[in-house]
This record gives structure tokens, sequence and C-alpha cells, in this order.
């Protein structure tokens, strides 16, 4: 589509065999790129994940210049893509911190660390993790448009997504584990869906598959129309944000331009 920046989820089950994971990744991240996608989205934990969390997410972290990043940026640079993907990075404390990449093919462009961590629903992330710092959003450019970077429990903070459109972001991207459980797909869709038209900015999102995520990755517009999606199955499926859709929608519904308040760091 003329004009329009291809984004691909890509849904995969990382495990603890890294080199799996990045073998994964780069097969995955061929087939959207075959497709016509310039950014591919990849799951929280993309790099090394076990279920329960124990010893070796510590022994296992990498830094941001580590091997999982290396390999990112190689498939990128061959594929002419951007790459977003969750890594488990190396901390100081004996945890690790939940970091979203994102890469092209000259190494990092944006970094992101998890700021709201997952000590609900009966889990407790900051055991293992390290909350990231109140940092200013984490955003890059690509094919004329602004990504910006959040991850999985932050969306249910529309103040994290607020911000990245307060930063110009026409794109949120949200790396995700979003562990199964009573409603829970329901509040996934629907707080991707409230992301997205809050803010007039398309949302995508990548998740596990079950049996320990909920799956139903997607790209979403920004009147909230899922415009490409996944079920429960290991694959891609790509979406087109076009600049002019994010124009209409604004010009139509001048939502951030009418709020009252700002967001503000506790």
């Amino acid at each position: 589509m003329t004009g329009s920046v291809g984004i691909a989820v890509a849904q995969f089950a990382p495990t603890a065999d890294a080199e799996a994971n990045r073998a994964s990744i780069q097969a995955l991240a061929e087939r959207a790129a075959s497709r016509g996608a310039s950014v591919v989205l990849f799951p929280e934990y993309s790099s090394y994940f076990t279920d329960p969390f124990d010893a070796t997410l510590a022994a296992n972290a990498e830094d941001l210049d580590g091997p999982f990043v290396q390999a990112l940026t190689a498939t990128a640079g061959r594929l002419g893509v951007h790459v977003v993907a969750g890594l488990t990075e190396r901390a100081d404390d004996g945890r690790v911190r939940n970091t979203v990449v994102a890469v092209d093919g000259s190494g990092l462009v944006a970094r992101y660390r998890k700021q709201h961590l997952y000590d609900a629903f009966g889990q407790r992330e900051s055991d293992w993790i390290e909350a990231g710092a109140l940092d200013e959003p984490q955003t890059f450019e690509a094919g004329g448009l602004r990504f910006g970077l959040m991850t999985c429990y932050d969306l249910r903070f529309p103040e994290v997504a607020r911000t990245l459109a307060d930063a110009g972001a026409d794109v949120a991207l949200v790396p995700a584990e979003w562990v199964r459980g009573p409603l829970k797909e329901h509040h996934w869709t629907t707080l991707l869906t409230a992301r997205a038209i809050e803010n007039t900015m398309y949302v995508a999102a990548a998740d596990h598959p079950p049996t320990l995520g909920v799956g139903h990755s997607a790209v979403i517009d920004p009147l909230g129309v899922t415009i490409a999606g996944i079920g429960t199955a290991t694959d891609v499926a790509i979406g087109w944000a076009d600049p002019d859709t994010i124009r209409n929608v604004r010009r139509v519904n001048p939502a951030l331009a009418l709020r009252r308040y700002r967001v503000v760091p506790r």
C-alpha cells in the first residue's frame, strides 16, 4: 500500500532454549518481510523464558550488546526491516530487567525497560525483575511513522500510552506475555482497543500463544478496529499503518487536542 507501513505481529512461545528462540525469530521475521512488513514485533521475554521463573532467568540474561541483540540486528539488516522484541537484560542486584529492544541493520535504535511490573493476579514479577526508571518515552522512526515502546502490564495504565502519544508516537508497540486466566482474553482485547481509541493511534501487540499466553496478537487502527490478528497459532499477521488515516481520525476526533489534563510521574 503506497504511503503505508507494514507492521507485523509475530506470535510464538519463547522457551529456555535461547538458540531456538533466535531461530524462531529469524524464521518469523523472514515470513513477515516476505509479506511486505517493515516493522516486525515479537513478544515479551523473547530471548529467554521459563515458567515458573527461577535462577536460570538471571543466569541467561544478556547485555544490550549481547548475542540476542546482535542476532536481531543481523536479521534486521539482512531483511531490511526493524525488529522489536523482549529481552531478558542483565541487572546488578540479582534480578533482571524486562527490556524491549528495537533494532535496524545498524543496531539498537530504542530500548524500553518495563515500568509496571506484574504483581497482580497471584503473580510477583518484582521478585525477579527490576522496574524500569520513569525515563522519557522511547520511540524510533520507520517509514515516516514514529513508533513508541511499552510492555504487557503497562496496558492497564493508560498514562503509559498517553505519554507515547504526547511524544509524537503514531504507533504503540506492545510485546507481551499476557498470562491466561478468567476474563484475561477479554481484558487483553479491550485494553488494546481502548489504548488505540483514546490516543487515536495504531496499537500493535504480540503475545505468547496458549497455554501460557492468550495469543490473539493484533494490529488495531486509531478507530479501534482490528485490521490484522492471529488466534492461538504460531504465526505472523500484518496490518498497514497509514499516516493519512491518523490525520483523518484526529481531525474528526481531536481528543488529544481537547483534553484538559497532562500526565506527570508519581
